[in-house]
């Protein structure tokens, strides 16, 4: 379970790197928002996350290119931090600390873009038709979905939700072979604030049990 909700986490900030204004196809769309979030320099959102019926909540912050970080109010003190080098994963409920060094592999960039576009094969969910969030939802999002091309993926598909104007991801839903589902819903987005590399650094609690390399090994 930790393994596929973290691989959710960098789905979804993969994700950020991009989507587009579907004139035509979906990938022109994807290809529209993804050149919109590579403009960035930072931003700030707060995310609300559901697992099946487990909720979250977090604060997420950006810097270009490859730096990315969460905090959690719920579960409280939990973080996720990625510095360009290392994921760090805070774990309170049980004083742990999973730690990945991945310098070959950069969430929420260009990079973590292509390998989503080159794993996965996108499309409208039904047509590029503006439609609700949700039944009974007021807001108005444009929606795409792509399907893993092998069966070796984490995700068997992710559903992703773009506000028509703006063009920012409003909701991320990935669902696993086994049928898990991750939810990500982004709101109150601030972009460009002038967020600077300090924001990434992290003190792991002292005391904490270390598991290193908790996705892959080299």
């Amino acid at each position: 379970m930790k393994k596929h909700f973290f691989a959710a986490v960098m789905a979804a900030f993969c994700g950020f790197a991009g989507f587009s204004q579907g004139i035509t196809t979906a990938n022109e769309f994807f290809k529209e928002v993804s050149d919109k979030y590579a403009s960035f320099k930072d931003y700030s959102a707060t995310v609300d996350i559901t697992v099946d019926k487990k909720d979250m909540s977090a604060t997420v912050l950006y810097l270009a290119p490859d730096k990315m970080r969460m905090d959690f109010s719920e579960p409280a003190s939990q973080t996720i931090v990625y510095d360009g080098k290392k994921l760090i994963c805070y774990l309170p409920e049980n004083t742990s600390v999973l730690t990945q060094e991945s310098a070959n592999t950069n969430p929420a960039t260009a990079e973590g873009l292509s390998l989503l576009r080159r794993y996965y094969s996108v499309s409208y969910e039904e047509s590029q038709a503006v439609v609700p969030l949700e039944d009974g939802s007021d807001e108005k999002v444009v929606k795409l979905i792509f399907w893993r091309r092998t069966a070796s993926e984490s995700f068997r598909y992710l559903k992703i939700s773009v506000d028509p104007n703006t063009k920012l991801i409003r909701r991320i839903v990935a669902v696993t072979p086994g049928g898990t589902t991750y939810q990500f819903d982004f709101k109150n987005y601030e972009i460009n604030q002038g967020i600077t590399e300090k924001r990434f650094q992290y003190d792991i609690p002292s005391g904490a049990n270390s598991i290193d390399n908790f996705l892959y090994s080299d």
